[in-house]
């Protein structure tokens, strides 16, 4: 052999030697994995590693130690706003989100997703949570770049113990408590897919109310004396904060599981792993003296951890200080990852990759806004503009109790100014009206579930609740009685419909008929279902929100063929032999 070819060859061997020796579940996969960990209604003091003595948070703790903490981060002052600004990278108002029911909280189709750019460079992708961003095809996660996902899609749910899920659209029933279960699916995704590279999106539900939450966690609570407390104490429930550390412990341990599972399959030093909130406390309680809680733009409302996690890239025990917000997560991960982008639209957010990698980054002042409704302030590295025109100096006044408008009227005006420019450039893009119907018969979705939570009840019939994502409509007492949806149906189409339903003994029988358009579908009642609501069994508070639940039996109504357009969807009694006609909780149309 000529040297080179012998020197070809050494290299060659060295190299499947190298490979035959490394341990089990070592890969040499360049690209990084991503997991994003969310969690809802969790404040920034509900971590040990903010100060908060009432708690302990070790796995979350050791996260961000072995990573970064970014110390200035802010979201939104709720759900959907939050989580359309992670998806995109956009501030949420572009999306067309603006509220977190009766569909306002859907994303507009025309928006790109990180699970879109991650899918496109050959990511698995996985959701496993509380999606609240729109329900039905195209709006689902399915269609929105994660190839499987698992949980609810609406805002908030009513049960936490084995209650009714979906999976890939289709109706599932959990097992067990909610949060161990979508960690449960998460990690089986992380063990699958571990020889290429993933995208999982673990969005918790907790400690959303209702406060639920297993004795495991809730015992060490139940009797102690909680000694960090609100800024005003006389607001705190403490049944409702001992509630809600007992879920956010929970939450630590699950977060230790997956980050357990990665290390055990020996990917863990090439894995991205995030996490942080979606806003403020739900809840008076502790957190860090800062001015208000969730729904506020506020700090206390909007400012939340983010920890970021890289062994093979970014330094144990980095303290970012500069100002960062959820809408640079999708060019941060995606520049981490080396995965270029391609969204047509402008992206509101930075990348962060400079402050996480670089030892001395040059890194310009910003302005970083939070909307809800008609409440925006602007924050800059040093300074606050509340909703108010107020101007607080929150490197030294994180609490904001001390106005310095009248003694800095040239950082004001400039705060004023570029929320001017903000609403002009960002908030003019929400349209004054949602015209947005449901859409029915995506063509590449299976399944498009139709809720109670999305129609408008008629005559008699009201909600199990003034919240609507977990509600139901109940009292339907009259044949003048109806429900309605305004849909519209995409693809026309043959599909299997059925209703989820409960009717008392002695209700039964009664006739019906749905209608989209021209065409029409008719059912009976013929079995009696009444289980008793369910949720008060396993509630840590007397007083909740949400509605209570229960279980719904499926009814297979049959095929009804939609013809392509918009449309209203209408849902009426035609014989009622009892004293009611039936509770309803959804429609179901699978595509034949």
């Amino acid at each position: 052999m000529r040297l080179t070819q012998i020197s070809a060859y050494l290299a060659m061997l060295l190299c499947c030697m190298l490979i035959s020796c490394q341990p089990a579940g070592q890969h040499n996969q360049s690209k990084p994995n991503v997991v994003i960990i969310l969690s809802d209604d969790q404040g920034w003091g509900d971590f040990s590693i903010s100060g908060n003595t009432n708690i302990e948070t070790p796995n979350i703790d050791k996260l961000a130690g072995d990573g970064a903490i970014l110390n200035n981060f802010y979201v939104e002052a709720v759900c959907s706003p939050t989580r359309a600004e992670l998806l995109t990278g956009r501030y949420h108002q572009r999306g067309g989100v603006y509220s977190t029911s009766a569909g306002g909280e859907r994303l507009d189709l025309d928006e790109t997703t990180i699970a879109e750019v991650f899918k496109q460079a050959g990511y698995a992708t996985a959701a496993c949570g509380k999606w609240h961003n729109g329900m039905q095809p195209p709006y689902h996660p399915n269609s929105r770049g994660f190839d499987d996902y698992y949980g609810f899609c609406s805002g908030h749910w009513g049960n936490y113990f084995s209650p009714m899920l979906e999976h890939n659209g289709a109706i599932v029933k959990g097992e067990g408590f909610l949060v161990d279960d979508l960690t449960n699916h998460g990690i089986e995704f992380i063990e699958i897919n571990k020889d290429k590279p993933f995208l999982l999106y673990l969005p918790y539900n907790t400690p959303h109310s209702p406060m639920q939450v297993p004795d495991k966690w809730y015992k060490k609570f139940e009797n102690m004396n909680l000694e960090m407390r609100a800024n005003d104490a006389e607001k705190e429930n403490m049944e409702f904060t001992k509630a809600a550390l007992a879920m956010c412990e929970n939450i630590d341990w699950n977060v230790g599981r997956v980050v357990k599972k990665l290390e055990e399959l020996g990917i863990d030093d090439n894995t991205i792993v995030i996490y942080f909130n979606d806003n403020g406390p739900n809840s008076w309680r502790w957190n860090g003296g800062m001015k208000g809680r969730k729904g506020s733009t506020d700090e206390g409302g909007v400012r939340t951890p983010l920890f970021v996690k890289w062994p093979a890239k970014i330094k144990k025990g980095l303290v970012v200080e500069q100002i960062s917000s959820v809408i640079d997560l999708l060019p941060t991960l995606s520049g981490l990852a080396g995965i270029d982008h391609h969204i047509q639209k402008p992206l509101d957010g930075i990348s962060l990759e400079p402050l996480l990698l670089e030892e001395n980054p040059v890194w310009k002042d910003r302005y970083i806004f939070n909307q809800w409704k008609d409440r925006i302030s602007v924050r800059n590295q040093k300074y606050r503009l509340d909703a108010e025109g107020a101007l607080f100096d929150i490197e030294n006044d994180r609490g904001q109790q001390f106005n310095v408008s009248e003694q800095l009227p040239g950082i004001q005006k400039e705060l004023l100014e570029a929320k001017a420019v903000y609403i002009y450039d960002v908030v003019a893009e929400l349209p004054e009206e949602d015209l947005r119907a449901f859409p029915i018969g995506y063509p590449e979705a299976k399944y498009t579930q139709i809720p109670a939570r999305d129609g408008i009840a008629h005559g008699n019939i009201k909600r199990s609740n003034r919240f609507p994502n977990c509600s139901f409509f109940t009292n339907w007492t009259s044949l003048d009685d109806k429900v309605t949806w305004e849909v519209d149906v995409l693809e026309e189409g043959d599909f299997v419909v059925t209703l989820y339903y409960t009717c008392p003994e002695g209700d039964e029988g009664s006739l019906f008929q749905l209608t989209v358009g021209e065409n029409s579908l008719k059912g009976q009642i013929e079995t009696a279902f009444d289980p008793p609501l369910r949720g008060m069994e396993n509630d840590r508070t007397k007083k909740r929100g949400e509605s209570y639940v229960k279980d719904f039996k499926p009814l297979k109504l049959g095929v009804i063929h939609l013809n392509k357009g918009p449309g209203q969807l209408t849902l009426k009694a035609l014989e009622k032999p009892g004293q009611t006609v039936m509770d309803v909780r959804l429609l179901m149309f699978e595509r034949k």
